[in-house]
C-alpha cells in the first residue's frame, strides 16, 4: 500500500506539472537608455505644439496693412492762365512702398506738434529714409504767420481735425497724400530707450534748461554718454539753456547756433542711434512688447494697428533691415526774413528750394511709378519787395501778395509778386484780387474771400520753451474792400517799423516767437 501511494504520489506530481500552463515570458524593465529616449519623444512633442501654436498666434499678430483709400483726383474748371494744382492722389504705386507722416507731440510743452517727419520704407530693397520738415518751414496759409507747426492750432477755426489739416497742408508740400498718420508722443521715445537699454550718444552741449510749469528740467553734460529713457526726453526737448539776468541785462546762456536746424540734427542724430540698438538687439519674441510700447504712445489716426505694426518689423528683421539702408534728411530750404502785420516785425521762415526738393521727393518718397511734377506742389518763395509767391502759381493770403514794409533778408525771385522763379522754368501767378480760385485736388484750402483786407489777427501763443499753444487764434473780422479802383485802398499795408534789414542770412529761430 505505501508503495502503491508513493507511485501515485509521483505520478499526480508529475501529471500536475505536465497539466500546468507554458509560462509567458515577463515584461522587461526599460534601460535607462529607453527613459530618456521617451523622454526626450514627449518633451520634443511638446515643444512642436507649443511651436504650432505660437506660430498660429504670431500669423493671427502680423497683419499686412492695407494702403487706405484714397480720394480720387476730382475734376475743377480750370480758369484760363491757371495752371491745375496739388498733390498726386493716385497711379500706379511701387511695389510694397509705404509712406508716413510722424508727428511728434511734446505733451509736456501743452501738445505742440513741434516735430514733423515723413518717412518710407520701401520693403523690397529695405530702405528705410526719413525727412525732417522744419517748423520754421512757409507754407501757404491764408493766415499772417505762415510756419508750418501753426497749422495745427488753426484748424478749429475751419472746422477741422489738427492732426488732419496738418496732414493735409503737409501733402501740398512734398506732392503726394502719406499713406499713413503716426502721432508720437515723445514718451515713447524714453519707454524704448528703456526697453532695448542704454544708448550710448555724444551730447552735443552742456544743457540745462527748468520750466516749473512744464514739470521740465533738463540737466544733461556734454560728451560721449549712456543715455537712459529719462535722459533721452530731456535731450529731445532741449532748444536752449535758461536766459539770466546779469548786471540789468539779459545774458543768453547757450542754445543751437542754427535754432530749430540745429534740434533736428540731435534729434536725427539720436533716433539713429535708437534704431542701430534696435536692429542689433531686436529679435521677433521682443515685437509684442515693443509694439505694445508703440501702440500706448501712438495715435495712428485708425489706419494702423498693433498688428500691422508688427508685420512692418517682422520685415525690418526677416528681410535685414541695416543702418548701411537707413537715411535721415531735411528738407532743402534757406532762411528768410517776412515781415509780419500783425506781431509788427520781421519773422524768420526757412522757404524750401524748389528743385532740390522736387529732386529728393522722388528720389526716396514718392511712392508713385510716375515721377512728382513741379505744380503737384505748392512751396512758397519771398520776393526782393517782400511779397510772396508760389510754385503753385497761387497765394491763399491775397494781402501777402502786395509788396510788404520789410523785405527779405535772402530772396528767392523777384518780379513784384508777379511771377515765381523756381529753377525749373516760371510759372505765371495770376492776380488773386480779381481772379476766381480753383479747388484744391484733396479738398478745397482755406481761402480769404478775393477782394478782402484782412484784419489784423491774433497770433498762437508761445509756450515758455517756444513752441506754439494748442489755443487758437481769434476768428479774424473779415471787412468788405471796394473794388480796385484808382482811389486809394481804405486799409493800406502797415509800414515797417524804420529798422535796418539784415544783409546776411538770418539765424533760424527755435519756434514760433518774434524774431527781433
Amino acid at each position: 500500500m505505501y508503495s502503491e501511494d508513493k507511485k501515485n504520489s509521483r505520478g499526480g506530481a508529475r501529471l500536475s506539472k505536465e497539466q500546468k500552463p507554458p509560462k509567458t515570458p515577463g515584461k522587461r524593465k526599460p534601460t535607462t537608455q529607453q527613459k530618456a529616449l521617451r523622454i526626450l519623444f514627449i518633451v520634443l512633442t511638446v515643444i512642436a505644439a507649443i511651436i504650432v501654436i505660437m506660430f498660429i498666434a504670431y500669423k493671427l499678430l502680423v497683419v499686412k496693412p492695407q494702403i487706405p483709400n484714397v480720394v480720387e483726383v476730382t475734376e475743377v474748371e480750370q480758369t484760363p492762365g491757371m495752371e491745375s494744382y496739388g498733390p498726386k492722389l493716385s497711379g500706379d504705386r511701387k511695389e510694397e512702398f509705404y509712406t508716413f507722416l510722424v508727428i511728434g507731440r511734446d505733451t509736456g510743452g501743452g501738445g505742440n506738434t513741434d516735430t514733423l517727419m515723413v518717412m518710407s520704407y520701401d520693403i523690397p530693397n529695405q530702405k528705410l529714409n526719413v525727412l525732417n520738415i522744419p517748423r520754421d518751414t512757409m507754407v501757404n496759409v491764408p493766415w499772417d504767420v505762415k510756419k508750418i507747426n501753426s497749422v495745427y492750432n488753426y484748424a478749429p477755426k475751419y472746422d477741422k481735425d489738427g492732426v488732419d489739416f496738418l496732414k493735409e497742408e503737409i501733402s501740398y508740400l512734398i506732392g503726394f497724400q502719406p499713406d499713413f498718420t503716426v502721432v508720437v508722443e515723445w514718451e515713447a521715445v524714453g519707454e524704448l530707450v528703456d526697453a532695448i537699454g542704454p544708448v550710448w550718444f555724444d551730447v552735443p552741449y552742456d544743457m540745462n534748461y527748468e520750466d516749473p510749469s512744464q514739470d521740465l528740467y533738463i540737466h544733461l553734460n556734454k560728451g560721449p554718454q549712456n543715455i537712459d529713457g529719462d535722459k533721452a526726453m530731456q535731450l529731445l526737448r532741449w532748444r536752449k539753456n535758461n536766459d539770466k539776468v546779469v548786471n540789468g541785462k539779459v545774458v543768453s546762456y547757450g542754445g543751437y547756433a542754427n535754432g530749430d536746424l540745429g534740434r533736428i540734427q540731435t534729434q536725427q542724430d539720436f533716433l539713429k542711434a535708437v534704431i542701430e540698438k534696435c536692429l542689433s538687439s531686436l529679435s521677433v519674441d521682443k515685437i509684442p512688447a515693443l509694439a505694445s510700447i508703440f501702440m500706448n504712445n501712438v495715435d495712428t489716426k485708425n489706419t494702423l494697428t498693433v498688428n500691422n505694426i508688427a508685420w512692418f518689423a517682422q520685415e525690418a528683421i526677416l528681410g535685414g533691415l541695416s543702418m548701411d539702408n537707413v537715411e535721415f534728411m531735411t528738407l532743402p530750404c534757406k532762411g528768410v526774413w517776412v515781415y509780419s502785420r500783425t506781431v509788427g516785425n520781421n519773422q524768420s521762415y526757412v522757404t524750401p528750394i524748389p528743385d532740390e526738393t522736387l529732386e529728393m521727393i522722388n528720389d526716396y518718397f514718392n511712392p508713385y511709378l510716375e515721377e512728382i511734377a513741379l505744380n503737384e506742389l505748392d512751396l512758397m518763395m519771398v520776393n526782393d519787395n517782400g511779397s510772396l509767391s508760389s510754385t503753385s502759381g497761387r497765394v491763399e493770403d491775397s494781402y501777402a501778395t502786395r509788396p510788404q514794409g520789410g523785405s527779405s533778408g535772402s530772396s528767392s525771385s523777384s518780379g513784384g509778386g508777379s511771377s515765381s522763379s523756381s529753377g525749373s522754368g516760371t510759372v505765371t501767378r495770376p492776380d488773386p484780387e480779381t481772379t476766381p480760385t480753383p479747388q484744391a485736388s484733396i479738398q478745397p484750402k482755406p481761402t480769404e474771400t478775393p477782394g478782402t483786407t484782412p484784419a489784423p489777427e491774433s497770433t498762437p501763443q508761445n509756450t515758455p520753451d517756444g513752441g506754439a499753444s494748442e489755443t487758437p487764434e481769434p476768428t479774424p473780422v473779415i471787412t468788405p474792400e471796394p473794388t480796385p479802383q484808382a482811389t486809394p485802398d481804405p486799409t493800406p499795408p502797415p509800414t515797417a517799423a524804420p529798422t535796418v534789414q539784415p544783409t546776411t542770412q538770418p539765424e533760424i529761430g527755435p519756434g514760433m516767437e518774434p524774431m527781433e
